[in-house]
């Protein structure tokens, strides 16, 4: 990647006992930050526990009904963290955020190419023609250039991320906010991201990344904080707190990594509750997959694995009945009710009402399937998900929260099969095990076949009894 083109050295980041409250509420406590000129500090903790909030503070970007206190420092000029307005004056040229959900970070009326070159025109001053070169270019060094004309709906969630980062990169500005960057990403493109954000580092950026990627994190290097319940519980060297953590649940943390886990056992044969039979799929030009076959047994759980923008979702969304394949066909046991298929969404923001409380969507779904609330209880202690949280909206709980409350929607459905597409992705190893092991018991106590999509080779060997790879 070039040298920016605003050719700005980086900047100081300091943050000097912050906390965030609401009412009477403390969310965050405290918390102390320093990130030299060009320097990188690594987030990393679970989910809901506080690491985006403090990301949205720095920005000066929180909700009406939440409060911070503190002072901020970026470069030579101090902020008054309570002032949220003083630090929105520095949005895009000194201080930039790639939020964790990239739908949310783009325009899904404008096309792909014109969002990135909007911030080379508007942001850089650049002519329209030098703008949309620019964009194209950025686009081609990811293999991205024939996404260019596609709108946001049109590509993947991985896509879609480094789109996101794209456009919030161009804008040149010295200090770079990351939330889960690579997130539902294969390998590949976690590579790809890593070399961006090691681009912009030697670019002379400074960058806060939030993660819970510990390869990633460990890649990044530099400072590494660990958060738990609006703490930071343990701070230091990357690499060397990494190697030898001193906190408890920092051990707890890294010993749950998906590569530690035990193998699945394999399948016994069921009965099919879906049979897939020579099914393919184009769009436009691009063949996404052809001639798939498979049967997807009762209580069975399978992997779906590829590249970003192989299929994945588009497969599970032919076996669902959303969308038609090309050729082939997809038969469905019978005798089953109409909401016996049910669908976990790569992006949870997308599967919730923005302006409804969590409590009224789901008091809504019990009301008209006539289930019982006690359940549901159940359900969120086990995703430890406090009660409290049910009366916010949506967009004010964390990624990994919402993800966990989009799983136990669908599990009180009890349906015969789920397509779960990246399920976990927002969480931390910890509570994605968690998570997993849950999905598992109840899949396995009401014989509901699984398909999970996911990037993680560990997980798709050790937790599926067979993958599917397109």
């Amino acid at each position: 990647m070039s040298k920016r083109a605003n050719g700005h050295p980086g900047a100081q980041l300091s943050v000097r006992r912050l906390s965030i409250f609401a009412g009477q509420q403390w969310l965050v406590r405290d918390i102390a930050l320093e990130i030299a000129a060009g320097g990188v500090l690594t987030l990393l903790g679970e989910s809901g526990s506080g690491k985006s909030l403090l990301a949205q503070a720095i920005m000066g970007n929180l909700p009406p009904t939440l409060a911070c206190s503190g002072e901020i420092e970026i470069g030579a000029q101090r902020y008054d963290a309570a002032d949220l307005r003083a630090r929105q004056a520095l949005w895009g040229r000194t201080l930039s955020l790639l939020p964790q959900e990239p739908w949310l970070a783009l325009d899904p009326t404008m096309r792909v190419a014109r969002q990135i070159g909007e911030v080379h025109e508007l942001v850089l001053g650049r002519s329209a023609d030098d703008a949309a070169a620019a964009a194209n270019a950025a686009l081609a060094r990811l293999d991205m250039a024939q996404a260019g004309a596609s709108y946001p709906f049109q590509i993947s969630g991985g896509m879609a991320q480094r789109v996101a980062f794209l456009a919030t990169y161009a804008a040149g500005a010295p200090v770079l906010i990351i939330d889960e960057p690579t997130k539902g990403l294969d390998s590949a493109r976690r590579g790809d991201v890593l070399a961006m954000l090691k681009a912009a580092i030697a670019d002379g950026v400074t960058l806060l990344t939030i993660t819970h990627d510990v390869w990633l994190a460990r890649q990044l290097g530099g400072t590494l904080a660990v958060m738990l319940d609006g703490d930071i519980i343990e701070q230091g060297d990357a690499a060397a707190l990494l190697d030898a953590p001193q906190h408890a649940y920092t051990r707890r943390l890294l010993a749950a990594d998906p590569a530690a886990w035990p193998a699945a056992a394999p399948a016994a044969a069921t009965a099919p509750v879906a049979t897939v039979q020579a099914v393919s799929k184009r769009f436009g030009a691009q063949q996404l997959f052809s001639n798939v076959t498979a049967d997807i047994g009762r209580g069975e759980f399978v992997a779906i694995t590829g590249p970003s923008g192989s299929g994945k979702t588009t497969f599970g969304n032919i076996l669902l009945g959303l969308i038609k394949p090309d050729s082939g066909s997809v038969r469905r046991a019978g005798g089953l009710a109409r909401t016996a298929f049910q669908k976990i969404y790569q992006d949870p923001a997308a599967a919730f009402a923005p302006t409804v409380t969590l409590r009224r969507s789901l008091q809504d779904l019990i009301d008209l399937h006539r289930l019982p609330w006690q359940e549901l209880t159940a359900l969120l202690e086990r995703l430890r998900l406090p009660p409290a949280l049910l009366d916010r909206l949506p967009g004010q709980v964390s990624g990994g929260e919402l993800q966990r409350f989009a799983i136990a929607r669908v599990l009180m459905m009890r349906p015969a099969l789920i397509f779960a597409d990246e399920p976990t992705s927002r969480l931390d190893p910890l509570t994605q095990q968690e998570t997993l092991m849950l999905l598992r018991e109840h899949a396995l106590q009401y014989q509901c076949a699984v398909l999970l999509v996911t990037h993680d080779h560990d997980i798709a060997s050790r937790y599926a009894q067979r993958q599917i790879s397109l």
